[in-house]
């Protein structure tokens, strides 16, 4: 298998414009056959988007094949959780039932990634209040072209707009039930996963602008550190406290790159720096998420901020 960093600096860069989702997914399957892991092949197909869009398709495909090592390498595939009252637990009503005919599932998720593209849909549903009155979640994989599953497009969104959202109501859907819990082994880790996987595409994916702008040596290098530093991540427990401390000193440092390429964006094609200036919001759309669940994870290792001490003038 290839060095991803040795890929990042030789590889050719394509000027093929990616016109469509089916575009960039092609280019991604490319690059995958060439490493080994879903980070490397996150960076890879983050490298090879040519816009921000695509390099997050190229992080979210592989976050879940993280999660599912099983799922089919060439299938678009996207998770649906979120419903009318959001996607925290209590909120899934989706309902799993079992039937002489096996498993089906019924209700509406209102907010799925990439919509009618994808051909499979890792579901979170309920199965029922336990004893303790919780929400019994289940995850379950559901062939998006059955006739049970209808998908209505959402109007896309201001940032990133080539990646489609879409309602999807299930009726007596066929499912195929996963081990484990629905929210602790699939739902919460997924949201670790991700982060990590999108973050990675996306430095891919600026090592290339760099490339293409004459970025100076330096920032290639810095930009380099960063993909260093996630490659790093331990995602193996990746609920773990540990890894989400980790992960936040990742993100803290890729804001200082960010903000070191301020100036350089100048530099880049018109067309690449109006994308970049339109679609970054989306790298902060799960930010007070992550923030949240990195106080969490300072606090269960029982380590209180402390101020900073002033100094004398």
């Amino acid at each position: 298998m290839d060095s991803v960093f040795d890929y990042l600096l030789t590889e050719v860069l394509d000027p093929t414009p990616l016109e469509t989702v089916a575009d960039a997914w092609i280019r991604h399957r490319v690059a995958a056959g060439r490493f080994d892991t879903t980070v490397d092949i996150a960076i890879a197909g983050g490298f090879g988007a040519d816009r921000l869009g695509f390099a997050f398709l190229s992080g979210y495909q592989e976050a879940l094949r993280a999660l599912l090592p099983d799922l089919a390498a060439d299938q678009l595939v996207a998770v649906s959780a979120t419903e009318a009252g959001g996607a925290h637990p209590s909120a899934i009503q989706t309902a799993l039932t079992e039937t002489d005919s096996g498993c089906r599932v019924n209700g509406t998720k209102t907010f799925t990634t990439l919509g009618i593209l994808a051909r499979r849909l890792l579901v979170i549903a309920s199965a029922g209040v336990a004893t303790d009155g919780r929400n019994r979640l289940r995850a379950v994989l559901v062939d998006a072209g059955q006739p049970g599953v209808h998908v209505t497009n959402l109007p896309a969104i201001p940032f990133a707009p080539e990646i489609p959202h879409a309602t999807v109501t299930f009726a007596d859907a066929v499912a195929q039930v996963l081990p484990g819990d629905g929210y602790s082994d699939y739902l919460k880790p997924f949201r670790t996963i991700e982060d990590v996987h999108v973050l990675a595409a996306t430095l891919g994916w600026l090592v290339r602008v760099g490339r293409e702008s004459g970025w100076p040596r330096a920032v290639l290098q810095r930009l380099l550190a960063a993909v260093a530093f996630v490659r790093g991540l331990d995602m193996a427990r990746p609920t773990a406290p540990g890894g989400h401390i980790a992960l936040g000193g990742a993100y803290e440092f890729f804001e200082s790159v960010l903000t070191e390429l301020e100036p350089l964006w100048a530099r880049a094609d018109p067309v690449t720096r109006e994308r970049w200036d339109r679609d970054r919001r989306l790298l902060a759309t799960a930010g007070k998420v992550r923030a949240q669940r990195l106080t969490a994870a300072w606090q269960s290792v029982g380590i209180d901020d402390i101020p900073a001490v002033p100094t004398d003038s």
